[in-house]
């Protein structure tokens, strides 16, 4: 047995006697698809940091998913001469937001079943899944209850800053959640990290001035974070 027969098993047809029409169409309509799930990444957005290289890389992802598709579609050999390739590429990207992900794994899902030419379905789930992020986000579902905070400040290696700190923490916060405690400046400093969510009404210009006095006006840095703390 051949390594073709081997890997061609299960039949179909080779790469070779597709016609250009069917992959003109193919990718035709998964470009459509992409620009439409690209559009709604755009639409959506709630961050600070949009990339317009980012949204055309989603587009491309799923064009070429759908070629990549369409070439290995009853043809074993190319598909593990192609899974040989692929699995030294290392994509070292940070994207900005964990949704970021979700959308590629949208756009290549996408690509892959018009690559099966399964039009229709393609086409439902680009709808559904785009309907259900559309609404999601326009009604800010799973939204924290109330912003928090991540509080990072220095105080002085002699400083009880417990004791110094629970009284303000017990003023202007509901809960309070330490996160991490290291020294700074050759061991003169205690650098501390805290979640902390604010009670309703709270000043953060009265916080900030507590934190200054009890820290003896050394540096305080006070992050939103938008997210619940893990308490």
């Amino acid at each position: 047995m051949t390594l073709e027969e081997l890997f061609n098993l299960g039949g179909g047809t080779a790469s070779g006697t597709l016609k250009p029409q069917e992959v003109a169409l193919a990718m035709s309509v998964s470009l459509a698809l992409n620009l439409i799930i690209a559009a709604l990444y755009r639409k959506t957005y709630k961050g600070t940091r949009y990339s317009q290289d980012y949204v055309q890389t989603l587009i491309m992802i799923g064009v070429v998913t759908t070629i990549l598709i369409v070439v290995v579609a009853g043809n074993g050999a190319i598909a593990f001469g192609m899974f040989a390739a692929f699995s030294v590429i290392r994509f070292r990207r940070t994207l900005g937001q964990s949704r970021d992900l979700a959308f590629v794994f949208l756009a290549m899902a996408v690509g892959m079943v018009v690559g099966a030419k399964l039009y229709i379905p393609a086409v439902m789930i680009t709808a559904i899944v785009g309907t259900a992020i559309y609404v999601l986000t326009k009604m800010d579902a799973f939204a924290p209850r109330r912003a928090s905070h991540m509080l990072t400040l220095r105080m002085t290696s002699d400083m009880d800053f417990e004791q110094l700190l629970q009284p303000v923490f017990d003023e202007f916060s509901d809960r309070v959640q330490l996160v991490s405690v290291s020294s700074a400046q050759a061991g003169m400093m205690t650098e501390l990290r805290y979640g902390m969510q604010l009670k309703l009404g709270a000043s953060t210009p009265k916080l900030l001035e507590a934190l200054h006095l009890v820290c003896g006006n050394n540096r305080v840095i006070l992050t939103p974070t938008g997210n619940e703390l893990d308490m």
